[in-house]
């Protein structure tokens, strides 16, 4: 029997892009990166990019990083990594239905939450307190594959997979307001849209685990329209964004420019359901009890390191030097790659006194 070669492979898996997708998906041959680099015989550029993001030590991290609860102890509610899988499983669902890239959605996915800060949302608000300017976390995110990955070098993604990360938040009043842009490619516009799917009801489903909410309580009107459980709620945004946006397929003409949408009824019972979820449970609930805390603790911890740069990491202190940043960036750069129970660990080591056995 004769050995198996893997010449072809990867030129078979482009040439079969070609034949089998949509005419708008974005095609692995034609990715571009920053710097060249020799081919896999094996992964197409974004199957590549893919496992880039997978392998590094950043997406590990996200499996302690708060989602809506901080820090939580029960087993079964989301962290900032169940999340991610969760949009990447909702992306890849839509982009096979609708012939585009599944590896692009996937990249993009399993990257978008990359740079988010410990304890979720207050850990953002935290540290943009802390340096008395906004911090984003797609804006970390975009950093965290560009500068601070492989020793300061960065993973050397394409274009497509960097856009879409950076490219996936939106504004509040609207999961399809574009608050930094619109992604060029469908597959990254996907992203943006299955983020929110996710969020919004995984979040309904911690929030009554938690008891936070019952199902009574969420807007009539949105549950008519959506449905009154966690999976038919995703079954009918999934299927309204392939039915609406069937174009993309390659069948029929697409709008100009080439976005995708929700139906105005299901974006509608979307938003409002996303509204409600703000008002109840974001912004005023149990869940943000601590958020005063967690605030209290990343400023102390802020302060410290930019009192004492020289106990940062060398890595970050080297990046940081090469790049000709403030010590600050570093401080950021640091705090904002913790886990939510490294940062405790952190705090304690600093503030809180040791305690001596007998």
């Amino acid at each position: 029997m004769s050995r198996p070669t893997h010449a072809g492979i990867r030129e078979r898996v482009e040439a079969d892009e070609h034949e089998r997708l949509s005419p708008l998906a974005a095609m692995s041959d034609a990715a571009v990166r920053d710097r060249p680099e020799d081919e896999s015989p094996v992964r197409t550029r974004f199957q590549r990019d893919r496992d880039r993001i997978l392998h590094s030590k950043p997406f590990r991290r996200l499996k302690h990083k708060t989602q809506v609860f901080i820090a939580p102890l029960g087993d079964h509610y989301r962290t900032r990594l169940t999340h991610t899988l969760e949009v990447t499983q909702i992306a890849r669902t839509v982009a096979r239905a609708l012939r585009l890239n599944e590896d692009l959605v996937e990249a993009i996915g399993l990257g978008h939450d990359l740079g988010h800060a410990p304890f979720g949302h207050a850990g953002e608000a935290a540290i943009s307190h802390a340096q008395g300017h906004s911090f984003r976390h797609n804006e970390q995110s975009r950093r965290v594959v560009e500068v601070l990955e492989k020793d300061g070098v960065g993973l050397n993604l394409t274009y497509a997979v960097r856009e879409g990360i950076y490219l996936h938040s939106k504004a509040r009043r609207d999961i399809m307001a574009t608050a930094w842009g619109v992604a060029s490619t469908l597959e990254g516009q996907i992203i943006k849209i299955a983020d929110s799917i996710a969020y919004i009801n995984h979040d309904i489903d911690d929030a009554l685990r938690a008891g936070l909410l019952q199902p009574s309580d969420l807007p009539a009107d949105a549950v008519a329209v959506l449905g009154d459980t966690h999976a038919l709620r995703i079954n009918t945004m999934v299927c309204d964004l392939i039915d609406y946006n069937w174009w993309a397929s390659g069948a029929g003409a697409p709008p100009d420019p080439p976005l995708l949408a929700m139906s105005p009824h299901t974006l509608a019972a979307t938003n409002a359901l996303r509204e409600y979820m703000y008002q109840n449970v974001y912004l005023d609930s149990r869940a943000k009890a601590d958020d005063q805390k967690v605030r209290q603790m990343i400023d102390l911890l802020y302060r410290h390191f930019v009192a004492h740069p020289e106990q940062l990491p060398p890595d970050l202190l080297r990046i940081n030097a090469e790049r000709s940043e403030p010590s600050e960036r570093a401080v950021v750069d640091f705090i904002a790659g913790m886990t939510d129970r490294y940062a405790i660990k952190i705090f304690n080591d600093l503030y809180i006194p040791r305690t001596w056995g007998a």
